[in-house]
C-alpha cells in the first residue's frame, strides 16, 4: 500500500513519521513535483493538479474539515481528479475540542467585559462596568454540524440560553433550533453573540452581510470560525464602526494571510488569529481519521473506503457553484456526508 503526502506549509517529515508509525504497512512518501510513480491513497491540503492528475487512486483524503479547496480547483481542472475517487475529510480529529476551547473562552471575555476594560486600560481608566445578565447572554450558532454541536455542548456548561441554526431542523437537548431562510431572522433577534461555523457552499458564501447584521440585537458580538467567504468584510466595519456589532474575534479571512493593509487589523473592537482555531494534529489525524474510515488496516488488508459511494461533478447553472458532489450509495439518504453540497437551484 502506497500513500503520498501533500502540505504546503507543515512539517511534512513530522507526517511521514507519524504516517508511518500510525499504518507501519503502508509506503509513504512525501509528492514532489515530477513524482509520477504510483500510489494507493493521497492525504493532502490543496494539492498541485499534477499531483492527482492521472492517478488511479483509491481515495483521497483532504488534511481539514472541509474539501472546498479540491473542490474549487475542480471547477478549471476537472481532469484532476477521476469522478470515481472517495474524497474524504477531517470529521474531528481534535479539532472539535480545539473549537470549544476557543469559543468558550471567546464568549466568557465578552461575557465578563473584558473587552471593554482592556480599551479602558488603554486609556488610564478605572471605571467598574455593570454585568451582562447571563439569561439575556443568548449564543447563536451559524451552522449545525460536528464542530457545531460540540461547541454547543461546551457552552452548555455556563448556562447560557443557546439556539442553532442549520438548513435542517436538530433536535439538540437544550438548543433551540431553527431552519431554513424562513426562520433566519426569528434566529439572529436574540443572538448576542453569533458564532460561524457554517460550510463553505454556494448559499452560504457572503452570508454574514449588511442585511443579516441588521437583524441582531444591538451591541452584538461576532465569532467567525468557519470561513472568511462568509463574511463581507467593509459590511462588518461599517457595523463595528456605528456600534451595532460590538466586538468580532475573526480567525479566518477572505484573504489570508491578511494583507497589511486591511482596516481590520487595526480596528479596536477587533481581534484577530491566523486561521488557528482548530489545528490538523498529525498524531491524532493519523490514528483516528484512519481507524474510522479505514477499518480494514486493522486486519492487515488494504484501506478502503468505509462509506463506498459515486462521486458525481454535475454542471450548475452559471450562476452557482460549477459543481456539485453527490452520494449515490444508500448512505446519502440516511447520512447526507459532510462533503456532499446541495444547491439553492433545481438544476438536477
Amino acid at each position: 500500500m502506497d500513500i503520498i503526502f501533500y502540505h504546503p506549509t507543515f512539517d511534512t517529515q513530522w507526517w511521514i513519521e507519524a504516517l508511518r508509525k500510525a499504518i507501519p504497512q503502508a509506503r509513504v512518501r512525501a509528492w514532489k513535483s515530477g513524482d509520477n510513480d504510483s500510489a494507493d491513497y493521497a492525504l493532502v491540503w490543496h494539492p498541485p493538479v499534477e499531483m492527482l492528475a492521472g492517478r488511479d487512486l483509491k481515495a483521497v483524503f483532504a488534511l481539514g474539515a472541509g474539501v472546498d479547496s479540491i473542490l474549487s480547483k475542480l471547477q478549471a481542472h476537472p481532469e484532476m481528479l477521476n469522478p470515481s475517487v472517495p474524497l474524504f475529510r477531517l470529521e474531528d480529529t481534535g479539532m472539535g475540542e480545539q473549537m470549544q476551547e476557543y469559543a468558550v473562552s471567546q464568549v466568557l471575555h465578552w461575557f465578563r467585559r473584558f473587552d471593554d476594560y482592556r480599551i479602558q486600560q488603554n486609556s488610564s481608566h478605572w471605571q467598574p462596568l455593570p454585568e451582562y445578565h447571563r439569561e439575556d447572554f443568548t449564543i447563536g450558532i451559524l451552522g449545525a454540524g460536528v464542530l457545531g454541536s460540540k461547541v454547543a455542548q461546551s457552552l452548555q456548561t455556563w448556562r447560557f440560553p443557546l439556539r442553532c441554526w442549520s438548513r435542517t431542523r436538530k433536535s439538540w437537548p437544550g438548543v433551540q433550533s431553527f431552519a431554513g431562510r424562513e426562520e433566519l431572522s426569528a434566529f439572529l433577534s436574540q443572538c448576542r453573540v453569533l458564532i460561524n461555523l457554517l460550510p463553505n457552499t454556494p448559499e452560504t458564501v457572503g452570508i454574514i452581510n449588511q442585511q443579516l447584521l441588521e437583524k441582531l440585537p444591538d451591541g452584538a458580538y461576532l465569532l467567525n470560525l468557519a470561513r472568511g467567504v462568509h463574511v463581507v468584510e467593509d459590511d462588518l466595519l461599517a457595523a463595528l464602526d456605528s456600534g451595532k456589532v460590538k466586538g468580532a474575534m475573526l480567525d479566518v479571512f477572505n484573504r489570508e494571510p491578511l494583507p497589511p493593509e486591511s482596516p481590520l487589523w487595526q480596528h479596536p473592537r477587533v481581534t484577530i488569529t491566523p486561521h488557528v482555531a482548530a489545528i490538523t494534529r498529525p498524531a491524532e489525524s493519523c490514528g483516528v481519521h484512519f481507524s474510522h474510515h479505514c477499518p480494514a488496516r486493522k486486519r492487515g488488508e488494504g484501506l478502503r473506503a468505509s462509506r463506498p459511494r459515486t462521486r458525481l461533478l454535475i454542471k450548475h447553472q452559471d450562476s452557482c457553484y460549477p459543481w456539485r458532489e453527490l452520494n449515490t450509495g444508500e448512505s446519502y439518504v440516511s447520512r447526507r456526508p459532510s462533503y456532499a453540497y446541495r444547491c439553492q437551484h433545481t438544476c438536477i
